[in-house]
């Protein structure tokens, strides 16, 4: 089966992508299936902003490995088979999904303890999602509404991301926001904040036409770091106060250095993004934690969201995050295109006969 995976082949500290690891359509052999297993037909899986990071070896592939690395986990599709015990959720053939890349197990410690994100068995279904169908189990698998397109639900998953931030922010109407970076989940996130009654909300975005999009979908301000002062600007809108909750969505380390000094006291601040694995951040603990008492936390990957990601799928405005679409056959030139910056989303058709 043809699948888009990244192949290490480099020292993980070169900079530079295309010598550090490359994407390259790969034949690896279909998994079988279990039973309580559904196989999807893929439709789209949409490229993360942290699949560039895999292809690299952030999640430490020895060196010289040649050893396909799994790509793509924001998927949707048409079920077309279901292992005989896979009743429990109300599947069947013809559903159209989305779902979760991850199964959690339910038995670990961590599971039991309220900590799913760090399930010590949730590896064992993260199969690659820009290939023509995958194998998941039933409980990754929630079917669409009808309201939400294929092309709509494979941002399902990030989605679920947006929740899980939801939750850290502790949001309450009348929060002044702040959201570091336009990619898909900081425009994504913005939507969202806006529903939670965010005032003062403002996105942090050097390329301008992200920064459009952010006002369309309800952004009171919007700052350029290239030609303005972040810390300057915050201060200026919020006379001073700081932001209630700022997120960094960006995973640049550029970007973020400034973010604790426009949290207000007894901010939070949630760095939500996927960053080099060596970077370590200069950072006071006397003038932030002591004098500031901010919260501080990131986000890893997403537990008891999927349900209400699912309902506030229909609530979003995505189109902007699913017009630029390249067929899997294309999938070397969507990750070209990809590092460019110059699209917020790129999405993979695996199978062009699914809309």
């Amino acid at each position: 089966m043809k699948t888009l995976c990244g192949v290490y082949v480099g020292d993980m500290k070169d900079p530079n992508p295309e010598t550090r690891g490359k994407v390259d359509l790969v034949d690896i052999p279909e998994p079988e299936m279990g039973p309580q297993d559904v196989r999807i037909k893929v439709a789209y899986c949409a490229i993360c902003g942290s699949d560039p990071h895999v292809v690299g070896g952030c999640f430490g592939e020895a060196p010289g490995s040649t050893d396909p690395i799994p790509l793509g986990h924001e998927i949707s599709g048409v079920i077309t088979e279901l292992g005989p015990e896979a009743n429990h959720k109300g599947l069947k053939v013809g559903d159209r999904v989305a779902g979760n890349f991850l199964r959690f197990c339910g038995g670990c410690y961590y599971c039991q303890n309220g900590q799913q994100q760090f399930c010590e068995n949730g590896n064992d279904y993260n199969r690659p999602g820009m290939a023509p169908e995958i194998i998941w189990h039933e409980d990754q698998v929630y079917k669409l509404p009808d309201s939400v397109s294929l092309k709509e639900g494979c941002l399902l998953e990030p989605m679920s991301i947006i929740i899980r931030m939801m939750d850290k922010s502790n949001m309450k109407a009348g929060m002044r926001v702040c959201v570091s970076g336009g990619g898909p989940i900081g425009l994504m996130a913005l939507q969202t904040y806006k529903m939670f009654g965010a005032t003062k909300l403002t996105l942090i975005e050097p390329i301008a036409e992200r920064r459009e999009i952010a006002k369309e979908f309800g952004a009171d301000y919007c700052i350029d770091p290239i030609n303005e002062d972040v810390r300057a600007k915050a201060d200026e809108i919020t006379g001073g106060l700081g932001y209630d909750v700022v997120l960094d969505a960006s995973g640049s380390v550029h970007a973020v250095e400034p973010l604790p000094d426009i949290a207000a006291k007894c901010g939070t601040l949630i760095y939500g993004a996927q960053y080099p694995n060596d970077y370590e951040m200069p950072f006071n603990i006397s003038k932030y934690c002591y004098f500031k008492e901010l919260t501080i936390t990131g986000v890893y990957v997403a537990p008891y969201a999927y349900p209400r990601a699912l309902q506030m799928l229909t609530r979003m405005n995505l189109k902007p995050l699913t017009s630029k679409v390249f067929d899997l056959d294309d999938g070397v030139e969507a990750f070209k295109a990809q590092l460019s910056g110059k699209y917020p989303k790129i999405l993979i058709k695996c199978n062009p006969d699914l809309e």
